[in-house]
């Protein structure tokens, strides 16, 4: 599509947008094909010239994309502390930053983003203070989204209503690297400055939100420019004088310790305008400053020992570490301050000690004033859809090709050294999973450019190294293999073999996978399909296209998207710790990904291949190591079960202060680095509102018998059953499979969690810990008495009964999830009904009630389009903790549930269990409890507010 092509399908797709929501509003109904094509009709006449630029089916099908996205609902954790309720309709007439990007980015996303993008900053700004408040205040809060779901979007929006409300020094921090840099400046050029920041250029061109509004007298201030060394430097520094009657100053630097340094320096000799009699410390009083820290939790996140002393208080002698050092200081010498940090990965930024203060650089960044928890547009393909939860399991991940280890370790082992010569049997060539990757991608840029996305960026990933010289080797070959197939293609030599065999693979492997994908994760879109006949055709085009860079600390390689707008780059780019974190691969369709970082940010951040892939989802895979999968699954889990807690605490009306954040750990993966945990101590552990479930099993047989023997015996003596259906209350439709003992004594479950034998791998569930917590409760009355619940699989053709302590039970299949020598995995063991076994009927509503409540309608957390219908695990725990006077319901925090299964060992898939006993597999559900008492467990860290026992609403 030309330049002016696009801008005539951009105006009138703008239009359209905005003549589709009011013709919806008045019909009070969803958008349908009748309105789009009504409402195009009208505007073919208004914009006939526009119209005969454009492809009207190409119009027809991007709105009824757009129509059908829906967006979650946010949620905020506040401190009224010291703040004032300022933000009001009537104090945003008249902003003009705000609404000119509004404009901007009407053709870029749908009308539902766009009112969620004003709803979400509204919701930041209105934490923050107003910047017209006299008087010293300071707020500091987090903005937590997802993994590449368009947080710079997000903060752009925020700082344009921020410097309409008269914020006038706005800095911020972005990233580590020259690149990310840059990229950053750029998008803000467009979004907020106006015009193109080019170093010593005469005349600065109008871009973006620039084209929108042309009125020079509005142009914000820009302190730095989107060259590669266009960061803050003294030369530009000595220009610059700041007056509070001047336009909002914008500076986007690295988080670099010289960058900060000069900026620190300026503004204590050029800006501050005050001095503080009792301290001596320079201060500027009359500009009010916003600081917007991108990732957060990288770089700014004090990693010093000993923040506070041995009683609580904070050591004001401490010095931080440099960065975060100077990110206070720059905060600590204003007197009107907000500081927002932005991160999808907030594991470090909640180990951050909530009363670290220092006399010479302030407190510390914990967001004492806020947190906010975005949601997910529902076309967000982010971490819980691509490796599934708890809630599903690996069969369910079609954008995942899993490689065994010896698809890629004799090519590039987990370990090795720099000047490492990677070589695929015995030859300097690229590994055969890695040939099919790049296969992939070219198949990706095919469809594209026959589904007439070909001016479009697309990109592959390959990040299987962090040593430079390695990733040199990579190149090298990764080259050479396009340059093999492209020759063979444009030239027709020796073509027939690879031909057929690319043909076979198209037809058979790549065409199904298409089709699963849009089955499993793709709404609202016809996205076509092509012949191979279709494919073949545009090869040799695609192939000519396609370029090899190495992106590095010392490749001159870069990522020019901007350069190549209009044909549109396509590129496959290799690299390390660039690529890692933060910069934006445009068009990113395959991916093949081997880096082995074991900490739940550094992974989670490392995911390029999440957010959005609107028209072209079915295209795109993820080549990685089986264990990654499992790694990454097990993220997804521990970041929901964060965002659980989360949203308990915003029903319960918490502050920030109050939240003390549990993480899971894991056996191999940290949650973050070790120096960031420093304030993380190993914690005495409560199970208390957990559920816990058995997903690792040992695969030895004699084991296997001695947890089946062990559950025969307690079985036996817990005398007869009544029938599982038998409960106090069975909503409507729903009938179960197995047996059902009420007022089991603690003991009893006790004596089997020592007899049951959990597999050393099981990093969160090991029995005799377990059993060691009940023992404590019951010093306190609490899980005296328990409901025991064998269960069964619901009737079907493939049933197979078993009898265990005398009770026969129709046994469960679970395939395992990963290969592994010792032991046999599975993704989850109960369905999520399985909780709310023996409620009554008023538990059952009130748990409901809160599932309700705290339902966002979030995307990536697998919560379904409609709010709940039945209640969710951690609100039953809740309810069964706390009660719910309004629903008459007490507390039976004496109550715990322990569910009982059998696997079927030959469902398994697993040879060293063929004609093994049934595999024994347990969950305990806990309600939740404000009992002081813990047992001691090191595999579980809490936040500063957990320990300093600050937080009344953890249980």
């Amino acid at each position: 599509m030309t330049i002016s092509n696009q801008k005539a399908f951009d105006s009138i797709l703008s239009m359209a947008q905005n003549m589709l929501r009011l013709a919806a509003e008045r019909a009070q109904s969803p958008v349908t094909p009748e309105m789009i094509e009504k409402e195009l009709t009208k505007l073919s006449i208004m914009m006939e010239d526009d119209f005969a630029l454009v492809d009207r089916d190409a119009l027809v099908d991007e709105l009824i994309r757009r129509s059908s996205r829906t967006v979650g609902e946010n949620a905020t954790l506040s401190s009224g502390e010291d703040h004032v309720a300022w933000l009001d309709a009537e104090r945003k007439k008249g902003w003009t930053y705000w609404q000119r990007y509004s404009e901007y980015m009407e053709a870029r996303i749908p009308w539902t983003a766009l009112d969620a993008l004003d709803v979400a900053t509204d919701e930041v700004l209105s934490q923050l203070e107003d910047p017209t408040r006299e008087g010293a205040w300071d707020r500091r809060g987090l903005v937590v989204g997802h993994v590449q779901s368009g947080k710079t979007g997000n903060y752009t929006g925020l700082i344009c209503k921020a410097a309409d409300a008269g914020y006038k020094i706005i800095i911020v921090l972005a990233g580590l690297h020259n690149n990310l840099r840059a990229q950053t400046q750029i998008r803000l050029d467009e979004g907020f400055l106006g015009f193109a920041t080019i170093a010593d250029a005469d005349e600065l061109p109008a871009v973006g939100v620039g084209l929108i509004d042309k009125d020079m007298s509005v142009r914000p201030n820009a302190a730095t420019n989107r060259s590669d060394k266009g960061d803050f430097n003294t030369a530009v520094a000595a220009k610059m004088n700041i007056s509070p009657e001047q336009r909002p100053w914008l500076f986007v630097v690295k988080k670099n310790k010289t960058v900060l340094e000069r900026l620190l320096h300026w503004i204590r000799n050029r800006v501050a305008n005050h001095v503080d009699p009792e301290t001596g410390r320079k201060l500027v009083t009359n500009l009010p400053l916003m600081v917007i820290d991108d990732e957060s939790d990288h770089g700014s996140v004090d990693t010093g020992e000993d923040v506070v002393d041995e009683f609580g208080n904070p050591d004001l002698e401490h010095e931080p570490k440099t960065i975060n050092r100077l990110i206070r200081s720059i905060l600590h010498h204003f007197s009107r301050k907000a500081y927002v940090g932005y991160t999808a990965t907030p594991f470090a930024n909640i180990f951050i000690h909530d009363r670290g203060e220092t006399q010479e650089h302030g407190p510390d960044l914990f967001p004492a004033a806020f947190i906010t928890s975005l949601a997910a547009p529902s076309n967000y393909v982010g971490p819980g859809r691509v490796f599934g939860s708890a809630s599903s399991t690996p069969e369910d991940l079609p954008l995942v090709r899993p490689l065994s280890d010896d698809e890629f370790q004799p090519w590039m082992p987990p370990r090795h050294k720099n000047g490492y010569r990677p070589r695929w049997q015995g030859e300097d060539r690229v590994p055969d999973s890695l040939a099919e990757a790049i296969r992939s991608f070219v198949y990706a840029c095919a469809v594209r450019k026959l589904r007439g996305q070909g001016s479009k960026h697309s990109s592959m990933l390959i990040h299987v190294t962090r040593f430079t010289s390695v990733q040199n080797a990579v190149v090298n070959q990764v080259a050479e293999y396009v340059r093999d197939l492209k020759g063979r293609y444009t030239r027709g030599i020796e073509l027939d073999n690879l031909e057929a065999s690319m043909r076979t693979e198209y037809q058979e492997t790549f065409l199904p996978g298409m089709q699963r994908i849009r089955s499993a994760l793709v709404e609202g879109e016809a996205l076509e399909d092509f012949s191979w006949a279709d494919i073949r055709a545009v090869l040799p085009d695609v192939l000519s296209d396609i370029r090899v860079r190495e992106i590095n600390g010392t490749a001159k390689d870069a990522l020019d998207y901007a350069e190549n707008d209009g044909t549109g780059l396509k590129v496959i780019a290799i690299g390390g710790d660039k690529l890692a974190r933060g910069l934006t691969l445009e068009g990113l369709c395959t991916s093949y990904f081997l880096r082995t970082a074991r900490m739940y940010d550094t992974l989670m951040q490392m995911g390029r291949w999440f957010g959005y892939r609107d028209g072209y989802l079915d295209v795109c895979r993820l080549y990685t190591s089986q264990e990654m999968v499992e790694w990454f699954g097990h993220i997804a889990d521990a970041a929901e079960e964060l965002r659980q807690e989360f949203d308990n605490m915003v029903a319960a009306g918490a502050t920030p202060k109050q939240f003390g954040l549990r993480v899971k750990s894991h056996s191999v993966l940290t949650v973050t680095s070790r120096a960031k945990m420093r304030n993380a101590r190993a914690m005495q552990l409560t199970y208390s509102g957990d559920l816990l479930q058995t997903i690792v099993f040992p695969n030895r047989k004699d084991d296997i018998t001695a947890n089946f023997k062990a559950t025969d015996r307690f079985i036996n003596a817990l005398g007869p059953s009544t029938d599982l259906n038998d409960q106090h209350f069975v909503p409507q439709g729903q009938k179960w499979n197995g047996h059902l003992w009420r007022d089991v004594p603690a003991l009893s479950v006790i004596s089997f969690l020592r007899d049951y034998r959990t597999h050393p791998a099981s990093f969160r569930i090991m029995s005799p810990l377990i059993a060691d917590f009940i023992e404590e409760m019951n010093k306190d009355s609490e899980l005296t008495s328990w409901t025991v619940a064998l269960i069964g699989k619901d009737a079907g053709p493939d049933d197979k009964y078993r009898k265990v302590g005398g009770s026969s039970v129709n046994m469960l299949k679970r395939r395992r999830t990963t290969e592994h020598a010792d032991r046999y995995s599975i993704k989850t063991l109960i369905s999520p009904r399985d909780q709310a076994i023996d409620l009554t009927e008023a538990e059952w509503k009130a748990a409901l009630g809160l599932s309700q409540k705290t339902w966002r309608n979030d995307t990536d957390r697998n919560e379904g389009k409609e709010p709940p219908s039945e209640p969710r695990g951690p609100q039953i725990r809740h309810i069964l903790g706390e009660g719910d006077a309004e629903a008459g319901v007490r507390a039976r925090r004496e109550r715990g549930l322990l569910m009982l299964y059998l696997l079927d060992p030959e469902g398994a898939e697993v040879e060293e269990l063929k004609d093994a006993d049934p595999v024994v597999a347990w969950a305990i559900s806990f309600p939740s409890s404000n009992s002081e008492r813990r047992v001691s467990n090191s595999r579980y860290i809490a936040n500063s507010v957990l320990w300093g026992g600050l937080n009344e609403w953890v249980d």
